[in-house]
């Protein structure tokens, strides 16, 4: 592969939907696929997207709520069958602090149903305070602390020629979020509720606008849509503040970002 694919593999919520998955993105460069976040329904899609579990190279919560980690659970003890091909690495599982402490609770309910062998899996703990910036080889993962609750991280994904993807993960507008989307190539933002629906730490399509805006960026697709949000004008909202290329997120849309 040359350059980045990006597709969003839910674009729902928790609330179920025969349309839209609860929240998940994949992320494929020539080298690796990184899955942010895994809500319920995204192993069956990353099935439909042509994607074999055991093919993700690095799996990235925004945070613990049960939309965005719901098939954590699952996707471990499938991990164990047998029949799946054998990984070729290591999966690394990163997140806030607090990752770590979240798979313990998880493990005393499952035991060994998801306990993969120690030299499968490698967790990696970012801040919940500060932004931090981590390499992988092939590109790197600038993570920043966004304004939903206390382990909610926002990502700003970086290939060596230089692609941006940042990702909001749930948040509310707030300055670390326009910092890390400054001048990305393309900004996955949630959008939960409309305008007149504004809920305390979600954003709106006007306000993801204003970010998006504000950070200069130069695709925005708007995604993690309650069903509030099926009967309303999303499009006109946002660009009451954000006049760059949009995108109304659906499950299994992809966008190609060719290296410049």
């Amino acid at each position: 592969m040359s350059g980045v694919k990006v597709t969003i593999l839910g674009s729902g919520t928790c609330v179920p939907s025969l349309t839209r998955s609860a929240c998940a993105i994949l992320i494929e460069t020539e080298h690796a696929k990184i899955l942010f976040d895994l809500g319920a329904g995204t192993m069956r899609k990353l099935l439909e997207a042509g994607i074999r579990i055991t093919e993700i190279s690095h799996l990235v919560f925004s945070h613990f709520h049960p939309d965005h980690t719901g098939e954590f659970v699952s996707f471990l003890f499938a991990l164990k069958y047998a029949g799946l091909p054998k990984r070729k690495q290591s999966l690394i599982i990163a997140g806030s602090q607090g990752l770590c402490e979240f798979y313990s609770k998880l493990h005393s309910a499952y035991g060994r149903w998801i306990e993969p062998d120690p030299s499968a899996i490698e967790f990696v703990e970012m801040s919940n305070c500060n932004c931090e910036y981590i390499s992988f080889g092939q590109f790197d993962i600038e993570s920043c602390p966004v304004n939903h609750i206390e382990s909610s991280l926002g990502y700003r994904l970086t290939t060596a020629e230089g692609i941006s993807v940042v990702y909001s993960g749930d948040t509310d507008y707030c300055d670390s979020l326009v910092r890390l989307a400054h001048g990305a190539d393309l900004f996955v933002c949630e959008s939960a509720f409309p305008d007149h629906l504004k809920v305390k730490g979600h954003l709106t399509p006007s306000l993801a606008g204003r970010v998006a805006a504000d950070a200069g960026v130069s695709h925005l697709i708007l995604t993690h849509f309650y069903p509030e949000c099926e009967s309303v004008d999303l499009e006109g909202q946002c660009r009451r503040t954000y006049s760059g290329t949009l995108t109304l997120a659906y499950d299994l849309l992809s966008v190609e970002l060719p290296i410049r």
